[in-house]
């Protein structure tokens, strides 16, 4: 199942895209405010943290031509892979997940200190595990919707809810060219149903209460290429068409507390082998990325 050049089987760095800190005072450096924290949690979502400088920037714009290409021999690593995953045969939705695996940048990012520190922070101090990437491409003026969702909707197969999204953008992101929005607060809502991830944008109203429905007041978030958007698993989230001249292209590192379990018996991810209801989540496909307890973590 496993080739050769599958890079899962690497749990570290391995180019010299970012730098590993070498003291826990280098560390510290990374750190989120107290303020930004108590925002995090009142909003359920935290914006414009710089993850990436130009170079890096440059990298995986570089290594994003490659992955878009359908015709790539490494395409078999991915867990999924959708030219078009719009509903709309007018707009162009390209999402793909498992770039780690292929390529040495979207690998390293999951390893980047500015991130990890971070997620760390966001999840109360625990341990950070990695649970899947995500690519996500909207071309100029063409560029489909991702409906009104919650990230744990679709993850239920694992518990309990400890899950955190990075949402990392590689070009300027504004309202024109689709940027997220967000619901302020509405990590407290609970577990609604889930919608066609790239179909309907305003789906999700028909699963909302009226005291929800009053209070779905989004809020768009610009952020500039490199800087990134932390969210709760539950928050609600959504963007819309791009009507740009210019593409909006982003990653996404979805993790999780160290210690949540599968809870099924089927298959987590395509091509990832069974880890039984009740086990930990953990090995080749879910590495431990950092841990905040270690003088020098990781």
């Amino acid at each position: 199942m496993v080739s050769v050049n599958d890079l899962s089987t690497v749990h570290s760095i391995i180019s010299d895209l970012f730098e590993w800190p070498s003291s826990p005072e280098e560390w510290k450096e990374y750190e989120l405010s107290e303020e930004q924290i108590i925002f995090f949690k009142e909003n359920g979502y935290l914006s414009n943290i710089k993850m990436l400088d130009d170079r890096q920037i440059q990298k995986l714009k570089e290594e994003l031509v490659i992955l878009t290409n359908a015709d790539q021999e490494t395409n078999s690593l991915f867990y999924e892979f959708h030219s078009n995953e719009s509903d709309n045969p007018d707009t162009v939705l390209f999402h793909a997940l498992g770039a780690w695996r292929i390529t040495e940048g979207f690998h390293d990012v999951l390893w980047n200190p500015r991130f990890l520190v971070a997620a760390s922070q966001l999840l109360s101090d625990k341990p950070v595990r990695f649970w899947h990437d995500q690519l996500f491409c909207k071309p100029a003026k063409q560029g489909g919707v991702v409906a009104w969702h919650q990230d744990y909707s679709y993850w239920t197969r694992t518990k309990p809810i400890a899950h955190l999204t990075c949402w990392c953008s590689l070009d300027d992101s504004t309202v024109e060219n689709g940027c997220l929005q967000y619901v302020p607060g509405s990590h407290r809502w609970g577990l609604l149903d889930k919608p066609a991830l790239a179909g309907d944008l305003m789906g999700i109203k028909n699963f909302l209460t009226p005291e929800q429905l009053d209070q779905f007041k989004p809020v768009p978030v610009e952020v500039k290429a490199g800087e990134a958007i932390f969210h709760h698993s539950l928050t609600l989230h959504g963007s819309g068409e791009n009507k740009s001249n210019r593409p909006r292209r982003a990653f996404v590192i979805n993790t999780f507390a160290d210690g949540v379990i599968s809870d099924s018996n089927e298959t987590l991810l395509q091509g990832v082998p069974v880890i039984n209801k009740g086990r930990k989540m953990e090995g080749q496909f879910f590495p431990l990325l950092f841990d905040p307890g270690s003088t020098v973590p990781m």
